[in-house]
């Protein structure tokens, strides 16, 4: 058996970002200055709906930032830090859910 030989496309992949990069890159755009609370973060972001896995799901980020048990950041990796387990868990609470499951059989 032979393996088939490499396409000759010259293209890269398109990558999908979500989760806590997602957030990270919007807050490299956003015009933010930290000390920050929740309310300037999702103030200064443009797109506060932010996806949690590769099949489309989201939550809204003023949705997570709830979630924290504190509202003011220092800093952004401080903020990145805390909302990491809340993406984690979301994107959990997706994959396991019946329209999470369609989404993952289906070619969408």
């Amino acid at each position: 058996m032979a393996a088939r030989p490499p396409q000759n496309e010259t293209s890269e992949p398109e990558v999908i970002a979500f989760g806590i990069a997602a957030l990270a890159a919007r807050l490299e755009t956003a015009d933010i200055d930290y000390p920050a609370t929740s309310r300037d973060v999702c103030a200064a972001v443009a797109d506060t709906e932010i996806p949690v896995d590769s099949t489309g799901n989201t939550v809204e980020l003023a949705t997570a930032l709830d979630r924290l048990p504190q509202d003011e950041f220092a800093k952004q990796s401080e903020l990145l830090d805390m909302l990491h387990p809340v993406f984690e868990e979301q994107r959990k609470q997706a994959a396991t859910s019946v329209v999470g499951r369609l989404r993952a059989l289906l070619p969408i």
